[in-house]
């Protein structure tokens, strides 16, 4: 296995990163769009899923994991 090479594992967690990431950026311009600009419980909870799926995602590739 090369450098650069992804694993299926690391294929699915990038791709679970991006998709929780494009949930919370829609989320966040639709509430903007609608006037609210303080922190939803969906906000909260959408936040907290982009920064778990980050954690599985190596810093090199957009992620928090180490």
């Amino acid at each position: 296995m090369g450098l650069f090479k992804k694993t299926s594992a690391e294929s699915q967690a990038l791709a679970d990163m991006r998709a929780a990431d494009k949930a919370l950026n829609d989320n966040t311009d639709r509430e903007s769009r609608a006037g609210i600009f303080e922190e939803t419980p969906e906000y909260l909870r959408l936040n907290a899923a982009a920064n778990q799926a980050a954690t599985k995602v190596p810093r090199w590739r957009g992620g928090t994991k180490r």
